[in-house]
This record gives structure tokens, sequence and C-alpha cells, in this order.
């Protein structure tokens, strides 16, 4: 008689065609976008490439910087907007000061910012979605008493030097792929950027293994606010002024960048460098939008769709790889 511990092991059932599945997914998405830039007027010129750089620097360092929050946890941050745009409006007032000086207090307030709501959200475990629409809430209450809802204007151009464009691309581009790979390297080669990996792979057990979930937070929260910083300086520095509203639509685009990137909205595995191919793709496709005439609001359902459908897929991929 056969037992239970005689019986042959059962393996695991293979998912026959999924990698088929995705490769043919991929095609007909790479052929739509093929078609779509060849039959857009103007898309394929270097002139619009550079273009299509230079709109992806602010939402790329910041997404860069946020690409710390979504995988250590923390889901994103709803005031990003805000927050760079109350940076922005430091980084102008203190160009009376000199633009190292500038960018240095642009820089410690951003990580300022950010360690007090990685504190919040590690060691009280606050929701870092009510959270940071309470902060937003709060940075534009701030931020419009003391200007009264105005500009700020620069006393000194020393911002100029940020517009620079070294062999005919702005500076600002060699920064974001600059901070792109020493995010990457942190998250890859260092004890803090693993510990993130962990912590958002599993803060329960990460808890349990004794690994300090809130100054890992603090630490992933921290980076976010000093993207942020180097962020508004450019995003100031190239509209030479700046106030609550300067940032836009920021938040969303940065989100974008980071969920096209690959990244994990539950946290744990994701790539700095991915996200900045999120931001490229994300700033090509608001590009051929307008060279399209879409309004405004129609590259933002457009944008929400994309977006949806790239979460949708990377978690049906996701689970069926743990199946």
């Amino acid at each position: 008689m056969t037992t239970l511990t005689d019986a042959p092991p059962v393996e695991p059932r293979r998912r026959t065609g999924t990698r088929a599945g995705w490769i043919a997914l991929w095609v007909v998405v790479g052929a739509i976008a093929l078609y779509l830039c060849v039959t857009t007027d103007r898309f394929a010129t270097w002139e619009n490439a550079r273009a299509i750089l230079i709109a992806s620097t602010a939402v790329g360092i910041t997404a860069i910087g946020a690409t710390f929050l979504t995988l250590v946890g923390s889901i994103a941050s709803l005031a990003t907007s805000q927050q760079v745009s109350l940076l922005a409006m430091i980084f102008i007032a203190a160009q009376a000061w000199g633009l190292p000086v500038a960018l240095l207090v642009t820089v410690a307030a951003g990580a300022l910012f950010g360690a007090l709501q990685g504190y919040a959200v590690g060691a009280w475990s606050a929701n870092s979605i009510v959270l940071t629409i309470a902060v937003g809430f709060g940075l534009v209450g701030v931020s419009t008493w003391v200007t009264g809802g105005r500009m700020v204007a620069p006393s000194d151009t020393g911002f100029a030097l940020l517009n620079a464009t070294p062999l005919g691309i702005p500076i600002a581009v060699y920064v974001l792929c600059a901070l792109a790979v020493v995010a990457e390297l942190t998250l890859r080669w260092t004890t803090p950027g693993r510990q993130v990996l962990l912590v958002g792979e599993n803060v329960r057990a990460a808890r349990a293994a004794g690994l300090p979930v809130t100054r890992i937070t603090v630490f992933a929260w921290t980076m976010f606010g000093v993207a942020s910083g180097v962020g508004a300086a450019f995003l100031a520095a190239f509209n030479r002024q700046a106030n609550i509203t300067l940032a836009g639509n920021l938040t969303f685009d940065v989100i974008a960048a980071i969920l096209v990137g690959g990244t994990l909205i539950s946290g744990g595995r994701g790539s700095a460098l991915r996200t900045l191919g999120g931001a490229v793709v994300i700033a090509a496709i608001t590009n051929l939008l307008l060279l399209r005439g879409f309004s405004t609001g129609a590259q933002m359902v457009l944008k929400g769709a994309l977006v949806l459908v790239i979460v949708v897929v990377v978690h049906l991929r996701t689970r069926g790889g743990t199946r």
C-alpha cells in the first residue's frame, strides 16, 4: 500500500503561455507607440527629444526620491506638488545669499520636511495618504499666509547657472541621470538601501527581525525630501519665480513615473533607474499628446488610464509569478 510519505511530490502547475502572452502584449503596445510617433509631426526630431528630456527633469528628479517612499511601503506622497512648490519659493527667496547657500537651504528644508513626515509614518504608524493630504493643506495655508498668494521673485540671478546647457543638454538632465545612478547604487549596495527594500517587502517581519523600522522609514522619506529640494531648485530656476501652484500636477506625474517604471505600489520591489525610464515615458506621452492637439484634461485622462493599465499588468504578473 502506498502511504502519504511514499507518494511522489506534487510539482507546482506550470502556467503555459504566460511569457508568450506578455511578449505579445508588449509587442502590441510597442507597435501602437511606434505608429503614433511616426505619424505625429515633429515628434521624431532631435529638438523634440531634447524638449522631452527637459520636461522629464523635474518629474524625474522628484520621482527618484519618491521611489524610496513607495519601496519602503509608504505608497506615495499626495503633497508632492505643494512641497516642491514651497521649496521652490524658499530657493527663490534665498537667492540674496547666493546660489550655493540657496541650494543648501532648499535641500536642507526638503530633508527636514521629509524626515518629519517619515517619523510620523514610522514611529506613529500614520497613514501616509492621510498624512500627506493634511501636509498639503498645511503647506498651502502657510505659503499663502506668508506671501499673500503673490509670486516670489528673486533678488539675484545667480540661479541662471542651473539653466546652463553643457554640450547642448541642460545641466538638469545630467543631474537627473547622476541621481538615478546614485539612488540605484544606494538601494542595491548599501545597508540602508537594502533595509528599505526589506521593510517594504514585509514590515512585520522586519520588526520581528529587529530592524530599526522607524529609522529606515525616516531615511526613505528624507531621500524624498532631498530629491524634492533638488527638483524644486531646477523648477524655480527655469521659471525664474515661484508660488505655491508652481509644480502643478507634479504629484500625479511623479506617481505615474514610479508605477510606469514597474515599482510595486505595495513596496519592496522596484528600481530608481526604471523610475527614470518611467519619467521619460510620461514626458514623452505628454509631449505626444500636446503635438496631437489634446487638451490638458484629455492628457490627464489618458495618463491615468495608462497608469491603471500598468498597475493591473504588474499586479497580475507579480501574482502569477508567486503562484
